[in-house]
Formats: structure tokens, C-alpha cells, sequence
């Protein structure tokens, strides 16, 4: 794993809100590898082993039943952390993360997350708020999946997923996006031609690009800004996502 710099861990929400004296005396133990596209970062029913602090990237949080359906019920980027269980005591996990646009992530072991946990007050006041504010994202979604129109959730799943990468463009698919939304992939197709007749997106070969911003927030429901404003108030303002190219500096 790679040495991260200052910058990059600060680019992470949680590690970004720790006081200096405490994330000098965590960033030995954080070790920065890449989060590929498909990647399980948490298996459901199996031990979780380290827990991993996004800085630039995507994982879905994916509810499972025995039958094999699944169904996206949080995002999970730079704003938070995967593993959750781990400081929950739980140990094991019952839904599976899953990374779906690629990119960074910085490792620490449970073991040495459990020694920091218990050192640092900072640390673990900071965990429980971000506890409550992806809970608040898990029941907006559960709420947002049953009662608004897909045209709207699948606008909210742009914007949220823009907050996480750098620049407009990132790599998705219509099958993706279907699985992600609960939809078949013809309505996904749909609805993506749809907002770009209307200039808000551009779709060429898997690739995404928000051209109007302003207009995908007018078109999402009012989830996206609900949950936005909840992360706001309980992590602070979210931070500049870094660069590709200036992870490993």
C-alpha cells in the first residue's frame, strides 16, 4: 500500500475532521490502495476485517435476500467509511459494499482501528455522527425508493455520485444504473435520454458527463438535499475531492 499524503487523508470527511495531534498519531497505521470498479469492500454475513476511508469513488450499500435480489439502500464515498460493523461491535456485516465507480481508499486494519477507537475521543465522536447521518441517508432512500419517480431518484443518484468524483465525467452504465435504481435497464435507458434532450447530462460509451448542475438539482427530489444537509450539519461542509493525479503525491 501506498504512503499517503496529508492532504489526500484530510480529503477524506471523517479523517478531515480529526485535530491535527490525533490523525498524526493514526496515519502510520493508513495504508492508500486503489478501489476497483466491482470490488466487494464488505461481504454480507462474513467477518469484517479492515475498515476502509473513500477519498475519491463510489461503493454502493446493497441489501440482499436469500433469493439473490438486491437492492442499493446507501451510497458511501468521501464523506464516510466502510466497516462500519466494526464499531458497531458487530463484527460481521448483513449488507454487502460494493464499488461502483472506481477509485481510492485508504486501508486500516481492525485491529488497529479498535486501538484508535478506544485512544482517540475525537475519533469515536466523529464516528458516531457519521453513524447517524448514513442512517439518516439509509431511511431518506428506503423512503425516496417507494415514493418518488424514478426520473427523480435516478437525478438524485447523479448528483450524489458527482459529490464524489472529480470534474463532470465518471464511468457508468445503464446497467449499473438499473441494478442501483431497482428498474429494468430499457427504463434506465429512457430516463437518461430523457435528461439529456434536456442538456442536464451527456451519455457517450459508459461515460456520464453533468452539463448543468443546477438543472439535475431542480429535476432530483427533495432527498438529495435532504441527506446533503443532514452529512452538512453533522460532519461539516464537505471538503474538495482530490485529484487522480495527485493521490500518491
Amino acid at each position: 500500500m501506498a504512503t499517503p499524503s496529508p492532504r489526500v487523508i484530510r480529503s477524506n470527511r471523517l479523517l478531515g475532521a480529526l485535530p491535527k495531534p490525533v490523525l498524526e498519531r493514526i496515519v502510520s497505521d493508513l495504508g492508500l490502495n486503489s478501489l476497483e470498479r466491482g470490488q466487494v469492500l464488505q461481504r454480507r454475513g462474513r467477518p469484517v476485517e479492515e475498515v476502509v476511508f473513500p477519498v475519491l469513488g463510489v461503493a454502493s450499500m446493497v441489501a440482499m435476500g436469500n433469493s439473490g435480489a438486491s437492492l442499493e439502500v446507501a451510497t458511501i464515498g468521501c464523506e464516510g467509511m466502510v466497516g462500519l460493523p466494526l464499531f458497531l461491535g458487530g463484527q460481521k456485516a448483513a449488507a454487502e459494499i460494493v464499488v461502483q465507480i472506481p477509485g481510492h481508499g485508504l486501508h486500516l486494519a481492525a485491529e488497529s482501528f479498535h486501538f484508535h477507537v478506544e485512544r482517540e475521543r475525537s475519533l469515536l465522536q466523529i464516528l458516531l455522527r457519521y453513524t447517524q447521518a448514513l442512517l439518516t441517508q439509509v431511511a431518506q432512500c428506503a423512503a425516496c425508493n417507494h415514493h418518488h419517480p424514478v426520473d427523480a431518484r435516478c437525478a438524485r443518484w447523479l448528483l450524489q455520485t458527482h459529490d464524489r468524483v472529480t470534474g463532470d465525467e465518471f464511468p457508468l452504465t445503464h446497467d449499473l444504473l438499473s441494478l442501483m435504481l431497482g428498474v429494468r435497464r430499457a427504463t434506465v435507458t429512457e430516463i437518461a435520454g430523457v435528461l439529456q434532450d434536456r442538456n442536464l447530462i451527456r451519455y457517450h460509451r459508459g461515460v456520464i458527463t453533468i452539463r448543468n448542475r443546477k438543472g439535475l438539482e431542480a429535476a432530483a427530489c427533495e432527498c438529495y438535499q435532504l441527506i446533503s444537509d443532514e452529512f452538512d450539519r453533522l460532519l461539516g461542509k464537505r471538503r474538495r475531492v482530490v485529484s487522480p493525479q495527485s493521490v500518491y503525491e
